[in-house]
C-alpha cells in the first residue's frame, strides 16, 4: 500500500464552501480526492511544457464532409505518422459536418506539431487538440 502522509491546509470559510459545493457536484466523496486531483491535474500540466515528455491527445476537428479531398488528407497524415496515430473516430453531426476523434501517443513536441498540421488543413472549420501526460517524473 502507498504510504499517506496528512496534511493540513487552512482556507477562507467561503472559498471552503464554493470548493464544497464543486466538488460535491462533481462526484467527489471527500475534499482529499479532489484536492489530490488538483496537485495530479497542475503536474501533468506542468510536465506537458517539456517537449519530450511522453503523453497522449485527443485531436477534434469538424469539417464540412464535402470539403474536396479533406478526409484524404486526413488518412494520409495519419498513414505517414503511424506510429504516434493510435485511433480515430468518425462521426457524422447532420447533413454537412463531421467530428473526427484521433488520439496520438508520443512525445509533446512531435504531438503538438501533428495536431498543429491535421487542424491547419483546409476544410477544418473548429479544431482542438487536448494533451495528457503519461509519464510521472
Amino acid at each position: 500500500m502507498k504510504q499517506v502522509e496528512r496534511i493540513g491546509v487552512s482556507l477562507d470559510k467561503k472559498l471552503l464552501s464554493m470548493f464544497d459545493k464543486l466538488i460535491s457536484k462533481q462526484g467527489y466523496e471527500n475534499r482529499s480526492e479532489a484536492i489530490r486531483d488538483l496537485i495530479r491535474r497542475q503536474l501533468s500540466g506542468e510536465r506537458l511544457s517539456n517537449p519530450k515528455t511522453k503523453a497522449v491527445a485527443a485531436v477534434f476537428l469538424v469539417y464540412d464532409h464535402h470539403s474536396t479531398k479533406l478526409m484524404q488528407k486526413l488518412a494520409d497524415l495519419q498513414h505517414s505518422h503511424l506510429l504516434q496515430t493510435i485511433s480515430s473516430m468518425h462521426i457524422h453531426l447532420d447533413e454537412h459536418d463531421c467530428l473526427e476523434v484521433i488520439v496520438l501517443r508520443g512525445c509533446v513536441g512531435e504531438i503538438n506539431k501533428m495536431a498543429e498540421n491535421i487542424l491547419s488543413i483546409k476544410g477544418v472549420k473548429l479544431g482542438r487538440s487536448n494533451l495528457v501526460a503519461t509519464e510521472q517524473e
